[in-house]
């Protein structure tokens, strides 16, 4: 027998549900309990309903329409119609049956624990009745099991306790009875012994879990999240978290009961006394590793923390006087009168005079509390034997937690030195025997830097290990993997980086491997096992490896490539390009890109789309998000022009310094396409776009200095024929320009929202005059650049700075 329990986020939908059905299919033959959680945030939801009922408030009726139709949407998304009447009625009934029981609630303007309960069952029992139907519309062996016939509880509605003997044996007659292979359970829901619903907690579907592996002795217990495991400390406040593979029951309980949110505290207890393992797994990454929780024997010695949690809206409350002072009871009082009022305690210290009992409680039970103490200590503090109870808000509660802090000496004092450099001022502390944890409470305000304060001073920066898959294996693309080979060591041991190139490929062919391939023989292996390049199969094969921080890196001209961006953004990989194709193509495509990245937190860089490797884009970036404003753009962009025209001298015609050129890497595999300024038109384009402007590429002006029939030519060949023609026609113009004591220049310009390229001769006196080789030059003039502008100066061409501006945009993404 295994277990398995899916939570909220795991059948939020249809999709969702689709892949669990997917998941199970895939398991080897046997018997499966599964239990599910209510669709994501119904439960929130049906409480909301009862609330507002019992405030006769009618706007309940909307929620339970929109739950209805949520619920009827699902099954239209899941199922072939034939199966929707059917189904359709069921939900129906059970929402019918829910609004009478809110209207009832409405009517005598009382909310009961009992009622809430039997309102927020719905969740449950309809999500494992529509999961069981579509696993067997699957042809999957399946029917839904009512846990309320198995599990027995006390009538303490909201946080039922159960009745283990019964409820165990109840559970173990019917798998001795049952025959099918998939069972479906509602989790969260029990029922007394007069068939009363009540609930077992908040997160009660996995306790529910928990308690039918107990009672089959189940093998393992998987409890599928939208997380990887439990993890080093909480991924959303340290970005440094990292996965916990194997951790122990005890440690599971105190980071539980601390705050990770991964699993309900009553789970692991069950689970511990037949010691079952916990395995925790993603839903949406069911590849990751995940965590197992169970008796570890093979504990890491010299890591004495396992992982670092913390509750935030924390309150102390405290109890002093000398009165205490060797009198006994004090503390039984104390604890009793909390009890009384079911308030929980999470953290307790006593001062060795006994002279005071401090205690941690939630903020919203210090009301409750100081009504209860102040009561039952009413003599004492009318004698001032002892003070008033004394209140602190505004905290919160950071703990450290390892099996190994017992072996290793000297946990507390790096835990509290590191917090104390960075002032971070302690207010209570609390260590258990067994040494597992190690509890402050501190200011809520520094809760963040607390966490990643500790991580950092217990946690080696872990390496982040990235994945690429890189198109265009030209003069760029083959730079690039030398580049990165040359590096790995680099970033492995400063930056904390794994860099691995997964898949690969040119126009011809494309090769993958699963741990990286070796970049000293990528040839080999590309031209050896590589398969028939084909974009879509190339996309299909990043998706079925399903690897995490992917990266995608595009070093081809090719247009075809440039449409696929948007489906990688999607999928939450970052994009990396030198292709000019994609952010100067409509400005609705470029729009759509940089709005997905943003949606889907993947990056899209692509710095090399203007002057190779120079920080032409980020440097514009940096100068409007502080604030400047852009007055105007002159630029040379093209360094292949920019050579040609420097080297355009003597007795060289303007044909061979094309071709020489070309054969160095400076132009692009077309050389018409530099020749004929569309390569600048785009790089002026994607910098007015950056600027925040919204114009198309048709909408630039352009002077052209090639002659038509020269960019006309249906191949290179015949354009380096047609070339020769005109070479008395290109040394007229530059002996022109050279007359004038000018140099010439092929100039981008952007200014008032207009953009403008062509063939200038540019004076002395301009920045451009002196612009040698390959270089580029950009000049912002900005609000603050005023009267000198901002010059950005480089080699702006060439596959060695190119493939490194690529790199660098790479290393950015990782971060």
């Amino acid at each position: 027998m295994q277990v398995l329990k899916f939570g909220g986020s795991s059948v939020a939908n249809s999709h969702s549900i689709k892949r669990i059905c997917s998941l199970l299919e895939k398991k080897p033959n046997g018997k499966y309990a599964i239990i599910v959680s209510a669709l994501g945030k119904i439960t929130d939801q049906l409480v909301q309903c009862g609330k507002l009922a019992s405030n006769r408030k009618n706007v309940y009726k909307n929620i339970l329409e929109h739950i209805e139709i949520r619920h009827i949407n699902i099954i239209r998304e899941l199922f072939p119609i034939t199966y929707h009447s059917h189904l359709i009625s069921w939900i129906k009934k059970n929402i019918n049956d829910l609004e009478n029981l809110c209207d009832g609630i409405f009517q005598v303007e009382e909310l009961s624990k009992r009622s809430l309960d039997k309102i927020m069952s719905f969740g449950e029992l309809s999500s494992s009745f529509l999961i069981s139907e579509k696993l067997k519309q699957c042809g999957l062996d399946a029917i839904c099991k009512d846990s309320r016939d198995l599990i027995t509880t006390d009538s303490q509605f909201g946080c039922a306790q159960v009745d283990f003997m019964k409820s165990n044996q109840q559970i173990d007659q019917f798998f001795l009875k049952n025959t099918y292979k998939y069972v479906v359970f509602p989790g969260f829901i029990g029922a007394t012994r007069r068939k009363e619903t009540t609930t077992l907690g908040r997160g009660g579907s996995d306790y529910t879990s928990a308690i039918i592996a107990a009672a089959t002795s189940a093998r393992l217990l998987e409890i599928w999240t939208d997380v990887s495991g439990m993890m080093t400390a909480n991924p959303k406040i340290v970005n440094q978290a990292f996965p916990i593979r194997e951790i122990s029951y005890e440690e599971a309980m105190e980071l539980s009961h601390f705050g990770a949110k991964v699993i309900y505290p009553p789970t692991i207890q069950p689970a511990m006394k037949k010691n079952i393992p916990i395995h925790i797994k993603n839903t949406f990454f069911p590849l990751d590793e995940g965590t197992i929780i169970y008796i570890n024997k093979n504990k890491n010695i010299s890591q004495p923390v396992t992982g670092i949690s913390g509750i935030q809206q924390i309150s102390l409350i405290t109890l002093e006087g000398s009165g205490m002072v060797g009198v006994p009871g004090y503390s039984k009082r104390l604890f009793a009168a909390l009890s009384r009022e079911k308030i929980n305690v999470i953290l307790i210290t006593q001062s060795s005079s006994e002279h005071s009992i401090t205690t941690g409680i939630h903020e919203t039970d210090v009301v409750k509390a100081k009504s209860a103490i102040d009561l039952e200590f009413y003599q004492e503090i009318k004698q001032k034997r002892i003070d008033p109870l004394r209140i602190e808000k505004d905290l919160c509660i950071i703990a450290v937690v390892g099996e190994n802090m017992k072996n290793l000496h000297g946990t507390s004092g790096k835990m509290f030195s590191s917090l104390g450099r960075n002032s971070i001022n302690v207010r209570a502390i609390a260590q258990g025997s067994t040494e597992k944890n190690i509890s402050a409470v501190i200011q809520k305000k520094d809760f963040k830097k607390a966490l990643n304060t500790l991580h950092e001073a217990f946690f080696k920066m872990p390496t982040k290990q990235i994945n690429l898959f890189v198109c265009g294996l030209g003069n760029v693309g083959s730079k690039l993997l030398e580049q990165i080979d040359q590096q790995k060591n680099y970033l492995l041991e400063e930056l904390k980086l794994q860099m691995r190139v997964i898949g690969i490929s040119n126009s011809k062919k494309m090769y993958f491997h699963d741990h990286g391939i070796n970049l000293r023989h990528w040839k080999e292996f590309l031209n050896q096992e590589g398969e028939k390049m084909n974009i879509i199969s190339f996309i299909k094969k990043v998706w079925k490896l399903n690897l995490r921080n992917s990266l995608f890196v595009d070093n081809t001209a090719s247009e075809e490539t440039a449409k696929i961006y948007g489906e990688f953004l999607k999928h939450g990989i970052g994009v990396i390009t030198c292709n000019k194709i994609a952010c100067s193509s409509t400005y609705s495509q470029y729009k759509k890109l940089k709005t997905l990245s943003r949606n889907f937190n993947a990056p899209f860089l692509f710095e090399t789309n203007v002057g190779a490797s120079l920080p032409v884009i980020s440097t514009l970036n940096d100068l409007i998000n502080s604030g400047d404003k852009i007055h105007k753009i002159e630029a040379v962009l093209s360094g292949s022009l920019n050579f040609i025209f420097n080297h355009f001298i003597n007795d060289i015609t303007f044909s061979e310094v094309v071709q020489e050129a070309q054969l160095k890497g400076y132009t692009e595999p077309d050389p018409r396409i530099d020749l004929s300024g569309l390569d600048v038109m785009r790089k002026i384009l994607i910098l007015a776009r950056e600027c925040g402007s919204s114009l198309e590429l048709k909408d630039i002006n352009q002077t052209s200095f090639l002659p038509k029939s020269c960019y006309q030519s249906n191949s290179i060949k015949s354009f380096y024929q047609e070339l020769k023609k005109y070479n008395e026609h290109f040394l007229n113009i530059r002996n022109v320009s050279e007359k004038n004591q000018s140099r010439l220049r092929f100039v981008a310009r952007y200014e008032n929202g207009k953009a403008f390229v062509g063939l200038e001769s540019i004076k002395r006196n301009h920045p451009f005059f002196q612009l040698e080789g390959k270089d580029n030059m950009v000049l912002y003039n900005t609000s603050r650049y005023e009267e000198q502008p901002l010059i950005i100066k480089g080699a702006g061409a060439g596959a060695e700075v190119t493939a490194s501006g690529v790199f660098s945009d790479i290393i950015k993404a990782t971060k």
